[in-house]
């Protein structure tokens, strides 16, 4: 069993990720780690289990239980890195340099730049040694999703349409909302960087079961909601390599309207995706099939998948840092192009 190390204590830490390690079969949770001491006893008061308490690392008060400290233990091979997103990059990179391996939350890196330079800085590392780096997007892990993506490839033909359509309203009382770091996002695209990279890998994943994937978009942005800066809202046009356009739109500042869908459509038939249900009809079907889903986040699955790759020594493709670039690729392109709605290339 891989002794692994949560660093974070935020509400993803606490409601995913801490009750996904302690599924996992493969990975035994020793330590936490938060930037002040009372964060970190607040995620360790959550495991009921007083054997099973893991050890407190901090940053504030400065002392020996640094993350420097933690990384030093070496039986501990693995980390999950659930930080504020400027603060990730630096600690993945630390924690790779201590030979621990990886699996980060998304996005990958605040801007595509800063992902590239992460990804090379992990390929400069000696071959022989380099330790697994994987990145988590769970919506590559949710059931539904596979399920309507083995529907498109079953049902074939050329694509010929697409649409990805989200809506939301970020409350004020929101725990997400409610983080500092998240109110005054110092990084591009607020919630739309936070959460708008878990609907793009979606349209990339089904998109890539019907061959092709996202090459350009033309996008308008814009703020709908005062609070949620600096904006939280793109709509676009996008085209894929075989030259088929579609078009994406993602909004976290509309009130009183709740969509989460995407939609491909071939020659042969369509399907339509939600979290909930897998719509689809083929040519010479009288009627929809409509299949559905109970309600899963995939961070059990793609934290015991992040478990079976360090006990394999080999990553999970759905985890690659490769396609977490792509996503925030798609992300950064939209939200380039929003003030002016110039054509960018998103790959």
């Amino acid at each position: 069993m891989t002794g692994v190390a949560l660093l974070g204590a935020g509400i993803f830490a606490k409601t995913q990720h801490l009750p996904a390690i302690e599924a996992a079969s493969d990975l035994n949770l020793l330590a936490v780690y938060s930037r002040s001491q009372s964060s970190a006893a607040a995620l360790v008061s959550l495991i009921k289990d007083s054997s099973k308490k893991p050890q407190e690392y901090y940053d504030s008060p400065a002392g020996s239980n640094s993350l420097d400290a933690l990384l030093a233990r070496s039986d501990i091979s693995a980390v999950i890195v659930s930080l504020p997103i400027l603060a990730q990059p630096a600690v993945i990179r630390k924690a790779l340099a201590a030979g621990k391996h990886v699996l980060s939350e998304k996005p990958i890196a605040p801007d595509v730049k800063g992902a590239q330079e992460l990804i090379a800085y992990y390929d400069s590392l000696p071959a022989a040694t380099r330790p697994i780096w994987s990145v988590a997007e769970n919506f590559r892990f949710l059931p539904v999703l596979h399920d309507a993506a083995d529907k498109i490839k079953a049902i074939g033909g050329r694509l010929v349409a697409f649409h990805l359509i989200m809506n939301g309203f970020v409350k004020e009382e929101d725990e997400f909302y409610n983080t500092e770091w998240r109110k005054v996002p110092g990084y591009q695209g607020g919630f739309l960087l936070d959460g708008g990279v878990h609907f793009l890998a979606g349209l990339r994943f089904l998109l890539a079961a019907a061959g092709d994937e996202v090459e350009r978009v033309a996008c308008f942005s814009s703020l709908l909601e005062k609070r949620l800066p600096p904006v939280d809202s793109v709509h676009a046009v996008a085209a894929t390599r075989g030259g088929v356009n579609g078009t994406v739109s993602i909004s976290f500042g509309t009130e009183f309207k709740a969509t989460l869908e995407v939609c491909v459509v071939t020659t042969e038939g369509r399907v339509t995706w939600d979290p909930s249900k897998v719509v689809s009809v083929r040519r010479g079907q009288a009627d929809e099939e409509t299949k559905k889903f109970e309600q899963d986040f995939g961070v059990v699955a793609e934290v015991a998948a992040f478990g079976k790759s360090v006990a394999a020594g080999k990553a999970d493709p759905l985890q690659s840092p490769q396609e977490a670039l792509k996503d925030l690729a798609l992300l950064e392109a939209l939200l380039q192009s929003g003030p002016s709605g110039s054509v960018k290339t998103a790959v």
